[in-house]
């Protein structure tokens, strides 16, 4: 089993930065692509960005396409995402994704399906 942890949420107006992160504890060893999504209030969990085994490899939602970055220390088994000029629209539960699938295909990662183990969620509030 691997355990996710996502912290770094808050209270930042718009146009400003957070910087989330996820610790993986566990097997780790069988984690390759890790993913972040988000879920605002009513709304459907959705996809915001993916990044494969290596960190070479990384895809975003054109809504966080130039202003979110995902990034992964596997040295720390933690996951990154680095977020500036931030919107509003931006506000949800933040959550990790991790999986045991060595995969890189742009529409399977964008699926929750494709992920084995999920944190319990970080708040983002953007304010206006």
């Amino acid at each position: 089993q691997v355990q996710l942890v996502e912290s770094g949420g808050g209270l930042v107006q718009a146009g400003g930065s957070l910087r989330l992160s996820c610790a993986a504890s566990g097997r780790t060893f069988s984690i390759n692509a890790m993913g972040w999504f988000r879920q605002g209030l009513g709304k459907e969990r959705e996809f915001v960005a993916a990044i494969g085994w290596s960190g070479a490899n990384t895809y975003y939602a054109d809504s966080a396409k130039g202003r979110f970055t995902i990034s992964r220390d596997d040295a720390k088994n933690t996951v990154y995402l680095q977020m500036s000029s931030l919107k509003p629209e931006d506000t949800a539960v933040y959550y990790c994704a991790a999986s045991r699938l060595r995969i890189w295909s742009v529409p399977t990662l964008q699926q929750r399906g494709f992920y084995n183990y999920w944190g319990q969620g970080t708040q983002v509030t953007v304010s206006s």
